[in-house]
């Protein structure tokens, strides 16, 4: 099984959330090919859906060994010095949305999974792939996830081909993540000339106290796994175009990365209390993507080591840095670990993943199931 023609055939597939663009079709017929049993979910309506994802197993019995991923990818943007989707070889490069994050990593799942149905190793293996991991993620892996519940079907570990690798393949691996929280906060106030500040109520003048408290507190200094968690305010908006107005209403937007010395209600609630005491006829929304998650050092992430410098003689680092994954929702069924492609190219222009770095990602999935399934 060739993984750079099939991590072409993905790329190919212009599946920027929520379109799938033929993107599934693409891995089904592969996996179907190798003698996995292939189920297609949808799930979700317009305008964040409806959402293709796809469950994929072969064999029986343990031990059971999960690959997660997502075939959707961000908008392409302008700028590349080659169609986006065209999927080319240039100088030991295929350039191309999503091929780093992370059409190639799932090419390299295949071509691992060829290899291990051709050994006829016992257990289980199995694909968790979504549509949804770029986009609200809302009809994506957490859904599967509660399919797969529904079923009793529970993974012992699972590895997600996120780009994790920073300068060289094989550097970095992620054991963890932060939590994302989002808030928007809106404070009314009623409108008026600014001569007689008596007739008006300036919402300015209750929202950025609010804000100065929030961003005052020292939320933590970080432990032995994760970084300091951190408040940023993203957004400010009053929409004024008058210089002798008072606004009537005042918007500001925040989020919080949190470590997992914090609960994502918690932090929701000091929130409210805090706006509640500035300003008590204020709106506040507030959306908990995912709470902070962390898979203790042990043996999943020693066999991801293992197979990793075996192909790289490197030891990748044991980090819990960047954004989220949808791994924080898989940790809730079984140990959970990240590797994959260097990820310095990921939404950018010419997005590029090298040949050879596909083709050894490859084999250490590869390495990875033998070990796995070597009992």
């Amino acid at each position: 099984m060739d993984p750079i023609f099939l991590a072409q055939a993905l790329v190919r597939c212009p599946s920027v959330t929520p379109a799938d663009a033929g993107a599934m079709d693409v891995l089904q017929q592969a996996l179907e090919k190798l003698g996995f049993t292939v189920t297609r979910l949808t799930f979700g309506e317009e305008p964040d859906g409806p959402i293709e994802n796809l469950f994929a197993t072969i064999g029986s019995g343990g031990p059971h060994f999960a690959f997660a991923g997502h075939t959707d990818v961000v908008p392409e943007g302008s700028g590349w010095s080659v169609n986006p989707f065209s999927a080319g070889i240039h100088d030991g490069q295929l350039v191309g949305r999503g091929i780093a994050d992370m059409k190639g990593a799932i090419a390299a799942m295949v071509f691992a999974a060829a290899a291990h149905v051709e050994r006829g190793s016992p257990g289980t293996l199995s694909f968790i792939i979504t549509g949804d991991e770029e986009g609200p993620a809302t009809y994506g892996t957490d859904r599967i996830l509660e399919w797969m519940e529904e079923r009793g079907i529970r993974p012992d570990m699972c590895l997600v081909g996120e780009p994790t690798s920073v300068q060289k393949l094989g550097d970095c691996m992620k054991i963890g993540r932060r939590g994302s929280l989002n808030a928007w906060i809106s404070v009314l106030g009623a409108q008026g000339h600014v001569a007689y500040p008596d007739r008006a109520d300036n919402p300015i003048r209750r929202l950025v106290p609010a804000l100065n408290e929030l961003q005052a507190r020292v939320l933590d200094t970080g432990n032995d796994w994760f970084t300091a968690s951190n408040l940023e305010i993203t957004d400010l908006e009053v929409g004024n175009p008058a210089t002798n107005v008072i606004p009537a209403v005042a918007k500001a937007r925040l989020n919080i990365r949190f470590n997992d010395m914090h609960k994502g209600p918690e932090l929701a609630a000091w929130i409210e209390e805090v706006i509640a005491r500035h300003a008590p006829n204020a709106d506040v929304k507030i959306r908990i993507s995912g709470e902070a998650f962390l898979t203790e050092p042990g043996v999943l992430s020693a066999l991801v080591s293992a197979a990793v410098e075996a192909e790289t003689g490197r030891v990748p680092e044991l980090s819990t840095t960047g954004g989220t994954s949808d791994a924080r929702f898989i940790r809730r069924l079984c140990p959970v670990v990240e590797f994959g492609l260097p990820g310095m190219s990921m939404h950018k222009v010419d997005e590029q993943a090298s040949v050879a770095d596909i083709e050894a990602l490859g084999r250490i999935y590869d390495r990875l199931l033998r070990a796995v399934f070597a009992g």
